[in-house]
């Protein structure tokens, strides 16, 4: 009981952490995802090969918070794009602190401090980058809203269904635990959870709304399955325990990572 008493205490503060911050200003989605940015890099590099003290991974931290940074100013429109030559100086930086290394350099190293960036940096800036779309003045928070809460009722539904009548395991693998019929059943009420945005929003139709669910939820399973095999490879359960009863922060946005990119150029392709 007391289990379930923290997981949903969790789950509400986290709840409100975000959709609060969308709806109060996309300042504060920017600091308070900067946050998650930066414990979500923590938890990748111990999901890594990686074992240096985060100490010892200065530059990893730096390089990574700058790039969360630079995307999220240039999508909120707060610094000019000409500053996006920057992000790929950043990469290159990777190589320089390698260099002066006291220790052997180490190939592992450069690999996770790059998926690190590629797999938490980029995609937590870009969500900051659906505010703002080319057919909409100003600032617009129906996208990151549809895009949380579909993927939260993807989650729930999926869970449900599979708990009752799943028995095809979808990548047993990877994660034994989830099933064709639970994935099914989250797709579905995914649709629903669009169709009820679609009367709420009205600055995307209803088909757009319905594609959107679909690659939200296409992209979000396979972000939670990439999430598992990253456990799996480190052997442990969560990413994190910085959400008491819901792991870590890599835990919680798993799908949403994954998803964003693709969600991103599916606005900007509807929106120009």
């Amino acid at each position: 009981m007391k289990e379930i008493y923290i997981r949903t205490l969790t789950g509400i503060f986290f709840i409100v952490a975000v959709i609060g911050s969308i709806l109060v200003h996309p300042l504060v989605f920017f600091i308070v995802f900067s946050a998650f940015t930066y414990i979500g890099l923590s938890e990748f590099l111990k999901l890594s090969s990686v074992k240096d003290s985060p100490g010892k991974n200065v530059g990893y931290f730096v390089s990574g918070m700058l790039i969360y940074f630079l995307t999220a100013l240039m999508g909120l429109g707060y610094i000019d794009l000409q500053f996006a030559y920057f992000l790929l100086l950043i990469f290159f930086l990777v190589f320089v602190f390698e260099l002066f290394r006291k220790k052997n350099a180490s190939r592992e190293r450069i690999g996770a401090w790059f998926t690190g960036f590629i797999y938490v940096a980029i995609p937590f800036g870009l969500m900051n980058s659906l505010f703002i779309t080319a057919n909409v003045d100003g600032f617009r928070t129906d996208i990151l809203i549809g895009l949380f809460i579909i993927i939260w009722s993807s989650d729930v539904f999926a869970y449900l269904v599979g708990s009752w009548i799943g028995k095809h395991k979808l990548f047993e693998r990877i994660s034994p635990k989830k099933s064709w019929e639970g994935s099914i059943g989250g797709f579905v009420f995914a649709l629903l959870a669009a169709y009820i945005l679609s009367l709420i929003f009205h600055q995307l139709t209803l088909v757009e709304w319905l594609i959107f669910a679909a690659i939200v939820v296409v992209f979000g399973a396979l972000g939670d399955l990439i999430e598992s095999m990253f456990k799996r490879l480190a052997g442990v359960k969560d990413s994190g325990n910085i959400l008491p009863g819901h792991g870590g922060v890599l835990d919680r946005f798993d799908a949403v990572l994954f998803a964003t990119p693709f969600v991103f150029v599916y606005v900007n392709l509807i929106s120009s």
